[in-house]
């Protein structure tokens, strides 16, 4: 009997113009494939008499938006991110959610006595979760900049010796905080979903036919859960970003 093989890495499927093509990858273009397709067959059946799956999008999708409304505390800035912060939960999740569609991790082929897959879950490769992290890194960054301006927003981080020495000391932490985020967010959202993969595999293994059931269910928690606690953060991260200083909190 073969033993528990869990592989960190996506595999290569193959190379295009020196680029690998990895599993992770192919699963994220099914992932866009199946958000577009979606997104333009919802766009076309908009009703003003609204079905009650249209109606209970228009909640779900209208809950959410009030939701960064609060937190911007501005409707033109919600308007503004809002499709941004939607698009990420619904990658993530989606993402999360192939994760245990039949055919993901089973289907490929065998090289030798080693199966490479031809989908993989995206979450389980640290190269989506750090460019993630990095896109929303971006994100924060020009909306601090756009909302507040270059001079009030480097104000937060630069601030002159002379006038606060504590403030220049609270100025580097937050600086070295913004970067931090880049690990936090990726590897938080990585270490997770792997963490939930190998756990299905142990059960797997143990247990194939009543262990995974209840296990999967949970991760489809722990995934819709992850989701949106990436897009929180990112929320929570531009709400930081946009708002001034003030010499009293230095």
């Amino acid at each position: 009997m073969n033993g528990i093989h869990v592989e960190l890495s996506p595999a290569v499927l193959t190379t295009i113009a020196g680029i690998p093509i990895t599993n992770t990858l192919v699963t994220s273009w099914a992932v866009m494939l199946i958000l577009i397709t979606v997104g333009v067959l919802v766009s076309r059946n908009i009703s003003l008499m609204p079905s009650k799956f249209q109606t209970t999008l228009e909640w779900a999708f209208g809950y959410v938006y009030d939701y960064v409304t609060e937190v911007l505390e501005s409707r033109d800035l919600a308007r503004k991110y809002f499709p941004f912060l939607m698009t990420i939960f619904l990658f993530i999740f989606l993402s999360n959610l192939l994760e245990f569609t039949p055919g993901v991790g089973s289907v490929g082929w065998f090289k030798g006595e080693e199966f490479t897959p031809l989908f993989r879950s995206v979450n389980t490769d640290l190269n989506v979760t750090e460019t993630l992290a990095i896109i929303v890194f971006t994100v924060v960054e020009i909306a601090g900049f756009a909302v507040l301006g270059t001079k009030a927003y480097l104000s937060k981080f630069f601030v002159n010796p002379f006038k606060s020495a504590m403030g220049t000391m609270v100025g580097i932490i937050e600086l070295i905080g913004e970067f931090v985020r880049l690990i936090s967010l990726s590897f938080r959202l990585f270490g997770n979903i792997l963490a939930g993969e190998v756990l299905i595999i142990v059960a797997t293994y143990f247990a194939p036919y009543f262990g995974p059931v209840p296990l999967m269910m949970f991760e489809l928690f722990i995934g819709f859960l992850q989701a949106a606690i990436f897009m929180l953060l990112a929320l929570f991260y531009i709400k930081l970003a946009i708002t001034e200083a003030h010499d009293d909190s230095h």
